[in-house]
């Protein structure tokens, strides 16, 4: 039988091998120890991270009746892990809140923004209707001024109803500049009113973000499964504000919309009353005009009605003179006769012979009416040339009569047109077809004042 040789193998002698026993225990105790205080700090570590030491229970070896059962010999603890996150839910209940105020407060003066645009915008377009309703009646006292140009003579004076037309024009030309003014006025606090509007929208919005994040938060739990690690979750994020700049800025647009909509409210104000005002002054010169022309109508007439008497009468007198006339012709051709008779009675006489031609009665009488007739053709000739250039006269005056006459009518069709085109004024509609409503307008003390839209 082969015999094989021997392994040169280390061996250990008893004691070794009781000492390597003996360390074995004791390193196993050692880290048993060391295992046993490392679960003990995990424990406290654990139970520090979910307990929180309660308010009221920190006192040693005695008897907490405050807290839900009995405690002893150690402080009564409440879980912190739950309470830190109950804190963090609540502050979060508490921004919510907050932002939903805030909301609220913004979406109450958005509406109120938009009523107030709904409001201003009806009063603008009021005043525009209440501006191109003057157009039609700055036309209609151009057009009468125009008419009135065509008078012709003396008819053509400056004469009260002049002044008033030329006034009237004044007046509206005023009124279209101030309402213009006032629409611009409007159109430019419109767009004040829209820029906040669209501020307060964007604020809203964002408000309206911010509560959909901060409510699935709140829904948010440990078992739910959208919960992640995230990346630093803790760094701030670009363009982070704190609170008081948050709050500022919310209130910043809430004052600048109450200051927007107080300048709109007084605006409105001022625009009704501007209109009622401006409204008032143009009837006012309106009537004063149409009163003026219905006066200067009426003048018109009686100085036509005044004229075609004394064109009658001077008719009728030249007809008489022409009458006379004729008859005072006559009458000085008829005295012809008996002058030619006389003429030749005499003239025959002084052919008498010797003494018979003396200076008889005969003679005398025949000298004196021969004087006579003479005398009188002259004054009948007289009569006649005055008649004749007395009815020269009076034709001459009855065609300048008549010619006055006829620029009178001229001047009363005009009179009567310009009243006819007026009656084209008519009051200031609104875009519905209905006049302008008006009412008593009382100050604070209570006294009336003026007329104002409903």
């Amino acid at each position: 039988m082969t015999k094989h040789p021997e392994k040169p193998i280390v061996h250990y002698g008893v004691p070794e091998w009781c000492n390597n026993n003996e360390q074995l225990s004791a390193t196993a105790e050692l880290e048993r120890y060391l295992s046993n205080v490392i679960r003990q700090e995990s424990r406290t570590l654990r139970n520090d991270t979910n307990c929180k030491v309660g308010p009221r229970c920190r006192q040693i070896n005695t008897l907490c009746t405050e807290c839900v059962g009995f405690h002893f010999l150690s402080y009564t603890v409440t879980p912190q892990t739950n309470w830190d996150e109950s804190d963090t839910s609540r502050m979060l209940r508490d921004r919510v809140w907050e932002v939903s105020r805030c909301k609220d407060l913004l979406v109450s003066c958005a509406k109120k923004v938009d009523d107030e645009i709904e409001a201003l915008t009806l009063s603008k377009t009021r005043t525009e209707e209440t501006l191109a309703a003057t157009a039609v009646p700055h036309e209609v006292s151009m057009e009468s001024l125009t008419l009135r140009e065509g008078r012709q003579g003396f008819e053509l004076i400056n004469d009260p109803v002049e002044k008033e037309l030329k006034k009237e024009v004044h007046v509206r030309k005023r009124a279209q500049q101030t309402l213009q003014q006032l629409i611009d006025q409007a159109f430019e606090q419109l767009c004040i009113l829209q820029k906040i509007r669209q501020q307060l929208t964007a604020d809203l919005q964002n408000k309206v973000e911010t509560l959909d994040i901060d409510n699935t938060c709140l829904e948010l739990t440990i078992t739910s499964s959208q919960i992640s690690l995230k990346p630093d979750p803790t760094r701030i994020p670009a363009g982070s504000c704190t609170p008081h700049e948050w709050i500022q800025f919310t209130q910043l647009n809430l004052a600048r919309a109450r200051e927007a909509m107080e300048m709109s409210e007084q605006m409105r104000e001022d625009m009704s009353l501007t209109r009622v005002s401006l409204q008032n002054d143009l009837k006012n010169q309106q009537r004063a005009t149409e009163f003026a022309l219905r006066k200067r109508n009426h003048e018109e007439q009686q100085a036509c009605r005044e004229l075609e008497w004394q064109l009658k009468n001077t008719e009728g007198e030249i007809t008489d003179m022409e009458n006379d006339i004729f008859k005072l012709d006559a009458d000085l051709k008829a005295k012809t006769a008996p002058l030619k008779l006389a003429h030749t009675r005499l003239e025959n006489r002084t052919c008498r012979p010797g003494m018979d031609l003396c200076r008889d009665e005969a003679q005398r009488c025949l000298v004196d009416e021969v004087n006579q007739l003479q005398a009188t053709i002259a004054i009948l000739k007289e009569k006649l040339s005055e008649a004749q250039h007395s009815l020269q006269r009076l034709k001459l005056h009855h065609n300048q009569m008549k010619q006055d006459h006829a620029r009178k009518r001229g001047a009363l069709a005009l009179e009567e047109r310009c009243i006819n085109i007026r009656n084209r004024l008519i009051p200031i509609l609104y875009s519905d077809g209905t006049p302008v409503p008006l009412l008593l307008l009382t100050s604070s003390s209570g006294r009336s004042t003026r007329h104002l839209e409903a």
